[in-house]
């Protein structure tokens, strides 16, 4: 036997093989050291038995977004059938990201057009009903139409998939990710509903589909539904251990609720098992992705400073390397805007310095500058950024914009209009599209209106601007400062003894868990 790590996939097998397998040994796509466990589906299909083992750890890496590792798994029941349909479909899903606004329709037609070089031969070729319908879903989902259109068109197929064949879990997984889809990853409540409506008997049937999980928490990773998507984050860490993303997103619902021991115990799984996989493939291992991102706004959420300055420097080190990805440079923005703002060290700004020309770069500098009183500096970026997004700009740059334009005027003893711009930040801010994880904006407009208040001793406006900034961001440690701060000056001692109680829980421990 092999000495090769395994993943243990329980199947069914139909469509003309024998019976059950309850315990498939596949080999995983990179090694780990251990087993790759990733799930349990039922996918009927008519492949060969040998290629069932890497198409079934592919549609499992689908439902974990593992895209990279997905196609390899289906270029490998390819090889092993060059006549199995639902490789090639499985292959073709791999190249659509649909919450990430990303679809390679040239690398799915590629993988397409290997079993068959047009849409009705393929149709044609695939042996059985279901699978016909999985490749017409799969053609409508890299259409002629533009993105939007052909989500819709494929979320619209899906659903007659469902209806079609309602034993089939697979076809109603993909239909709740349809449904999450068809909004371009922007959130909207109804259609999020939804999709959690279509994923919810998959996760009731199997509690231990990936996708089921998966999509219940993209469904409600946001501070109002969040509770509902507990259970299913809770499921989702130990139904895929070995999918990196798995473990991230269990935190979706980890800071949608301010859990932030959950959040940083979550991301340090989910960077481990990434950067594991990165080594086997021989390159760099992670340390400004999405992961250690999320695991340093919770490392700073806590108040784990040493940790929070530890990752910092890790990724200023990879980014002044000269070897950095612009993903690792929008990370780091990310990052060093944190390391800033939220713990108010003014000097971090020139500690993690670097070459970067971005708007959120100069918006943090600019901010530090004008806290450390340097105001020509300040005013100087300000400018920049302005010629740069447009004063009216009514996004997050708009929001950028607005607060240093606040924050000049409150230096210069305009606290009035300080207030004005910032209800007007505050405004775009509760307009534009809901985004889950730390807070979109840089610094939180809501809190800053909290803080500029508190400042002019307007106490009862920034007790009601921190409020709502804690509805956003529920368990914020700054705006739970503020609200403390703000509600005792206010003689609002209830208030202000509930925020330090939270504090007090949040920050109760503060162990290395680097």
């Amino acid at each position: 036997m092999s000495s090769k790590p395994v993943v243990l996939l329980p199947v069914l097998l139909l469509g003309g093989l024998a019976a059950a397998i309850s315990a498939v040994a596949v080999t995983p796509t990179a090694a780990l050291g251990q087993e790759r466990q990733l799930g349990t589906i039922d996918f009927p299909n008519s492949g060969s038995r040998q290629a069932q083992r890497p198409f079934i750890e592919g549609v499992l890496l689908l439902h974990s977004f593992e895209f990279e590792d997905a196609a390899e798994a289906f270029r490998r029941a390819q090889e092993i059938d060059p006549n199995f349909a639902l490789a090639y479909w499985g292959e073709a899903m791999s190249y659509n990201h649909p919450l990430w606004r990303e679809k390679d329709t040239d690398a799915a037609m590629r993988a397409l057009n290997r079993y068959a070089p047009s849409a009705d031969q393929r149709i044609a070729k695939a042996p059985t009903p279901r699978e016909k319908d999985y490749l017409r879903a799969i053609h409508t989902l890299y259409g002629q139409g533009t993105k939007t259109q052909n989500d819709r068109a494929y979320m619209a197929e899906m659903y007659r998939m469902v209806n079609t064949y309602p034993n089939d879990l697979e076809a109603r997984a993909f239909y709740a990710l349809s449904i999450l889809g068809s909004t371009d990853g922007e959130r909207d409540f109804a259609t999020y509903m939804r999709a959690a409506a279509a994923a919810q008997p998959v996760f009731d049937d199997n509690p231990d589909h990936p996708g089921a999980a998966h999509y219940l928490i993209h469904s409600f990773d946001d501070p109002i539904h969040a509770p509902l998507g507990l259970e299913a984050a809770r499921a989702y860490s130990e139904i895929a251990p070995g999918a990196a993303h798995a473990q991230h997103m269990t935190s979706h619902i980890f800071v949608a609720m301010g859990m932030w021991d959950d959040v940083i115990a979550a991301n340090i799984r989910a960077r481990d098992v990434q950067n594991a996989q990165l080594e086997a493939r021989g390159r760099p291992i992670n340390v400004c992705g999405h992961y250690t991102s999320w695991l340093h706004y919770g490392w700073l959420m806590r108040g784990d400073m040493a940790d929070a300055e530890r990752g910092m420097t890790d990724c200023h080190e990879r980014v002044t390397s000269g070897t950095a990805t612009p993903s690792d440079v929008g990370y780091f923005v990310g990052m060093r805007a944190r390391q800033i703002l939220d713990t108010r060290d003014w000097g971090a700004a020139s500690v993690f310095a670097a070459d970067i020309e971005s708007p959120g770069y100069a918006f943090v500098d600019a901010y530090a500058a004008l806290m450390d009183g340097d105001r020509a500096k300040a005013e100087s970026l300000a400018e920049g950024i302005r010629r740069e997004v447009g004063a009216e700009a009514e996004d997050r740059s708009g929001i950028m914009m607005k607060e240093l334009d606040a924050l000049l005027a409150a230096h210069a003893g305009d606290g009035d209009r300080a207030i004005t711009l910032l209800r007007e930040a505050t405004e775009i801010e509760e307009n534009l599209p809901f985004e889950f994880g730390p807070p979109a904006s840089l610094k939180p407009p809501h809190e800053l209106l909290g803080e500029v208040a508190l400042d002019l001793g307007r106490h009862d406006l920034a007790i009601s601007a921190f409020q709502k900034a804690l509805d956003f961001t529920p368990r914020r440690a700054p705006s739970l400062e503020g609200l403390a701060a703000a509600a005792r000056a206010a003689g609002r001692t209830a208030v202000a003894t509930a925020a330090e109680a939270q504090l007090d829980a949040i920050r109760g421990n503060r162990a290395s868990h680097n």
